[in-house]
């Protein structure tokens, strides 16, 4: 029996090499040519490691494939893991945000229904709600960081609201 000679280039080599070129196709932003590509280097990667074992039984192709498919689920592993949290960490800030959003409104409404009550002209009122509003709820404020024409709009709109009810 004759032995069987394979020149092929050595698996790390070819997978580093394979995983610079998609991580610069991903980076630059090209979708259609990244699926190609990706798909091209898959089956570059596969058809390295599998020709030294294609000789063999199908466990020693397992056991020749083995490390590279565990390496392969670590880095899908760990993808997900940093896409979940940024997902997380977007969530949270969503729902952060919209609980100062609605402090800082119910804060403007009070101080709104107390001005209107107490039968406030329009630049006292207007200063009383501003300033309530900033005393009750700073962190807000500090939060959402609106400019001063968008807070004295929003003061403006909900003591209108108020005194037409």
């Amino acid at each position: 029996m004759s032995p069987i000679f394979i020149f092929a280039p050595s698996a790390p080599f070819l997978l580093m090499l394979a995983m610079r070129a998609r991580l610069f196709i991903l980076l630059v932003g090209w979708p259609l040519v990244a699926r190609v590509a990706a798909s091209m280097i898959s089956a570059i990667i596969l058809a390295t490691l599998a020709l030294p074992a294609a000789a063999s039984t199908g466990s020693d192709l397992l056991t020749a494939l083995a490390p590279s498919l565990l390496d392969l689920a670590g880095v899908a592993l760990t993808a997900l893991i940093g896409l979940a949290t940024v997902r997380f960490q977007r969530w949270t800030g969503i729902q952060i945000e919209a609980r100062h959003r609605e402090a800082l409104h119910s804060a403007i409404m009070t101080a709104a229904r107390l001005a209107v009550a107490r039968g406030l002209t329009r630049e006292v009122a207007t200063e009383f709600v501003s300033s309530y509003t900033r005393a009750s709820v700073p962190e807000a404020l500090k939060r959402l960081s609106p400019s001063t024409e968008t807070f004295d709009a929003l003061v403006r709109s909900k003591l209108l609201e108020m005194a037409k009810r």
